[in-house]
């Protein structure tokens, strides 16, 4: 079956948007990337640090209200709209909470082929790039290294610890290439 979309799942610093960027690049096909930090920065001013919206604490920590779960809904509704459209999709994303994050994606998801792909990375490293990047409240590196990854299952994981980008893309590029030409016993071709 042809994978439609691609979900990373890793904490923040991890080197998702690296592996992304590297996707878009190695994959045959012209693949969308929406990452969660695009959704964040799309919320209106007034969403950020209120209870309705998305606050940061400064440990790292980051809790969301009404309105914020509102916006999400519909942003990953229209995410897999796309995925049914016929575009390739590929998800950057912070399971904060846990496998209750994964399925709010399986449930819109449902339907389309998925690569679950749990991007990991050594917490005292992703707390490294954090602070080269200085655009993180410090300490969400470090608390999201480990969380996001609590009770998940994936079809693949790779690590940023000592591996680039574009290596960890070239093997998530490899399994949704060899998900295309591996047919189905059902399959008439």
């Amino acid at each position: 079956m042809t994978i439609r979309v691609i979900v990373l799942n890793g904490g923040s610093s991890s080197g998702k948007s690296g592996i992304v960027r590297c996707l878009q690049q190695v994959l045959p096909d012209p693949w969308l990337a929406f990452g969660v930090d695009s959704f964040v920065d799309a919320l209106p001013a007034r969403l950020r640090d209120s209870d309705g919206g998305i606050t940061f604490t400064p440990d790292g920590g980051v809790s969301v209200g009404a309105e914020f779960r509102a916006l999400d809904a519909a942003w990953t509704e229209g995410i897999a709209a796309m995925a049914r459209a016929g575009a390739g999709v590929i998800v950057d994303d912070v399971f904060l909470g846990g496998p209750a994050s994964r399925q709010r994606w399986e449930r819109v998801l449902s339907g389309l082929t998925v690569l679950w792909v749990g991007v990991r990375c050594d917490s005292a490293v992703a707390a490294g790039r954090e602070i080269a990047r200085g655009d993180r409240v410090g300490g969400m590196a470090a608390s999201q290294a480990r969380v996001v990854h609590e009770g998940m299952s994936y079809d693949l994981e790779v690590d940023t610890t000592h591996t680039e980008s574009l290596e960890c893309a070239r093997v998530i590029a490899a399994r949704v290439i060899a998900a295309r030409v591996t047919r189905s016993p059902s399959s008439p071709w």
